[in-house]
């Protein structure tokens, strides 16, 4: 992710302290980038590694690949508050929209 950011021009920061969660503590972001118009994104990094067995992780692997659909292609915009301000993206969007310094251009 870092290299991507940097070499689309963003400056990025790690481990960025947001201010306060709603009766949570503070909220701590994995990556800021700063475009160079003074606009800040910021990202949250999530990776999924379970353990189990096979029978398990067959289904898993499964609804995971169903749902991912359904989250990268907006489906729980209009169930979030401010979804509008809100992407939800895969790692090779991501990248790729990074690489091109365009994480503002990327359409609902």
């Amino acid at each position: 992710m870092v290299p991507a950011l940097k070499r689309g021009g963003y400056t990025v920061e790690s481990q960025v302290d947001t201010g306060a969660r709603l009766g949570r503590g503070r909220h701590v972001v994995d990556l800021v980038a700063l475009a160079k118009t003074g606009e800040a994104y910021l990202v949250s990094l999530k990776w999924q590694q379970t353990s189990g067995t096979a029978e398990q992780k067959v289904p898993f692997e499964a609804i995971c690949l169903q749902l991912r659909g359904f989250y990268t292609e907006g489906g729980l915009r209009g169930h979030l508050r401010y979804g509008d301000l809100v992407d939800i993206v895969t790692l090779e969007r991501f990248v790729a929209l990074a690489n091109q310094g365009r994480l503002e251009a990327h359409p609902h």
